[in-house]
């Protein structure tokens, strides 16, 4: 499934929030930020909605939506699809462009050597 970055600020709210959210409370969280009107909000839900990226539920007169893809998920396939459609599916090249161009803090390397260490003992 293909998200828009549009519709994955919508999708933020959903998993960032606790409990299902009304259209007025996304349009609230998102509209001003990014200078978008309510009818711009419905729209994006509406397309979730038939991407089945998320659901909805009437509650009185109103609709509450939740998310059925997991951030997890989405991140995980985003990646890859980055990845492969850059970097033919493999990370070091990623790194080394990241590097090259000074784009890496010391705190990031350090994420970074950690993190190899840690596959290093698993294997």
């Amino acid at each position: 499934m293909k998200i828009s970055d549009a519709e994955s600020r919508v999708m933020e709210v959903l998993w960032c929030a606790a409990t299902a959210q009304s259209a007025e409370d996304i349009v609230a969280a998102v509209a001003e930020p990014q200078d978008w009107q309510e009818a711009t909000v419905k729209t994006l839900l509406n397309r979730l909605l038939k991407k089945r990226a998320i659901a909805a539920e009437r509650d009185g007169r109103r609709y509450l939506y939740r998310p059925l893809v997991k951030r997890g998920d989405y991140v995980l396939a985003e990646s890859e699809s980055l990845l492969d459609r850059l970097y033919g599916g493999r990370v070091a090249p990623l790194v080394a462009h990241f590097s090259e161009r000074s784009k890496l803090t010391k705190k990031d390397i350090a994420e970074i050597r950690a993190l190899i260490e840690e596959i290093d003992n698993e294997s």
